[in-house]
């Protein structure tokens, strides 16, 4: 076997840049960011106000509101959407641990940061996902991005946001945004695409408008993978909200890095248990909403 003692040295050491034209790279591309976002950043403030403003306000709702009757309106959407005893009991004993062991407050707020950037997805990952199912074109630009959203490491989407937006809720919840997104934008562009084409074209004999069309069979025949997007988004909100926390994001997921840093099991132990309690809500209603979804697609269409 070859070695680099009997080797030339360009076929042992890669010939990489020099580290100082690297240095020198980094630093231009960086003043530059920074400078640009300086120079924007008046703009920046004002384009994030009404965000901020809206996560402040949904905020207090659940803080401030007495715990009664958010839970009784938290079963109530429960209830509504799985139609299931067994899942809305699952809640209230659930949300009664977690107000029992003191993280009531702490779980409101990561309620309401996951709520924002769970709407924010929606209504970012809808239509575009809406377009990547009429175009071929846009599926094959907006494809790779995505791999490249699911791929990168959670904690590089902290990098920008922080430059962009500095520290605080709104940056946090920016990042968790980004990072949830991708989930609503493949199901909805594979919900879209696999409307049964007799459906369509039954659609286009009656001389349905491609926005008739969309809007009253493919969207509605969708819903459930739709629905299957959402569930995924919720999620990853959820897992997001633990690493947004490093610039800001109150919450469980504040509680849980300090219990890290601090080696505090039990702390870390009852906050993890919160949002396992959470995610596990979510996901049993947005399912059970979706099996609701399908088995009426299935009667009015079978």
């Amino acid at each position: 076997m070859a070695t680099c003692s009997i080797l030339p040295d360009v076929l042992c050491n890669f010939p990489a840049i020099s580290d100082t034209y690297i240095r020198q790279a980094r630093k231009l591309i960086d003043d530059s960011f920074k400078g640009l976002v300086r120079e924007y950043s008046t703009a920046i403030d004002t384009m994030i106000e009404p965000l901020q403003w809206f996560l402040n306000f949904l905020e207090r709702l659940f803080v401030t509101s007495p715990w009664v009757l958010v839970l009784a309106v938290l079963l109530t959407i429960v209830y509504l959407a799985s139609r299931s005893m067994a899942i809305t009991l699952g809640t209230a004993i659930g949300m009664l641990l977690i107000g029992i062991v003191g993280l009531w407050q702490d779980t409101m707020v990561t309620l309401a940061i996951v709520t924002v950037s769970t709407l924010i997805a929606i209504l970012i990952g809808l239509p575009i996902g809406i377009l990547m199912a009429r175009s071929d074109r846009v599926q094959g630009i907006v494809n790779p991005v995505l791999d490249v959203m699911q791929t990168m490491p959670s904690f590089v989407y902290l990098i920008p946001v922080v430059v962009i937006f500095g520290i605080g809720k709104v940056p946090g919840l920016i990042a968790v945004v980004i990072y949830a997104v991708p989930p609503m934008i493949r199901l909805t562009n594979l919900g879209i695409r696999l409307v049964d084409r007799d459906v369509l074209e039954a659609a286009d004999a009656f001389g349905s408008s491609p926005r008739q069309k969309l809007m009253n069979v493919q969207i509605p025949l969708a819903l459930p993978t739709i629905m299957a997007g959402i569930n995924q988004t919720i999620m990853m909100s959820l897992a997001m909200v633990v690493v947004a926390s490093m610039v800001g994001v109150g919450g469980l997921g504040k509680n849980t890095l300090q219990a890290i840093n601090n080696q505090f099991f039990t702390f870390g132990f009852l906050n993890g248990f919160a949002l396992v309690a959470i995610a596990i809500i979510f996901d049993r209603t947005s399912q059970a909403f979706g099996k609701r979804l399908q088995k009426h697609s299935e009667v009015v269409h079978g």
